[in-house]
């Protein structure tokens, strides 16, 4: 689904949960992660994305699974997510200014249901038969282009909240008689 196998991708299909019992396989920078794995596999489009960032991590040759931590799993989809800037040529694309500037939504926490009220609202075109990686991810890309008056909408914010005119997390009045 969001390109981490969480079944039939180990190499010695052992028996149990998947990961349970495992040390990370991968060598982070030359380094042997020691963290517990999860139930994510190291699959081969997960490689792939890996060796285009040029990042420094492998797996260990002599493990005989491809289970990865929670850890190195939330860094690979961090580094996934992560845009280019608009006319950047280099390979990198973000800036650690950037990053400050527009920090990244993990659409991906949201339900499907409210993937798929989203694009309706917004009325976005997509194949049909999109899972909800692939949703998430359609999304996030117009998400990434709706333009924001950080000033105004943070003024307007502590108005409405100074003024007691937001009220989501209070029941409504009308059952009181």
């Amino acid at each position: 689904m969001n390109g981490f196998s969480t079944e039939e991708d180990s190499r010695d299909g052992g028996a149990g949960a998947p990961g349970f019992g495992h040390i990370c396989c991968l060598v982070d920078d030359g380094e042997r992660c020691n963290r517990p794995a999860g139930n994510a596999s190291f699959s081969k489009r997960i490689q792939k994305s890996i060796s285009q960032k040029k990042l420094k991590l492998e797996t260990d040759k002599n493990v005989r699974h491809l289970y990865i931590c929670d850890f190195h799993k939330g860094f690979i989809q961090s580094v996934r997510n992560k845009r280019k800037r608009k006319g950047s040529d280099d390979d990198g694309g973000d800036s650690p200014d950037h990053d400050a500037e527009s920090p990244e939504v993990d659409l991906f926490q949201l339900q499907v249901n409210t993937l798929r009220r989203y694009k309706r609202h917004f009325k976005l075109q997509t194949r049909p038969g999109l899972n909800k990686a692939q949703l998430a991810e359609t999304i996030s890309r117009h998400f990434r282009t709706i333009p924001v008056n950080e000033k105004e909408t943070l003024a307007y914010f502590i108005y409405m909240v100074k003024n007691d005119k937001i009220r989501h997390d209070q029941k409504p009045d009308s059952s009181i008689h």
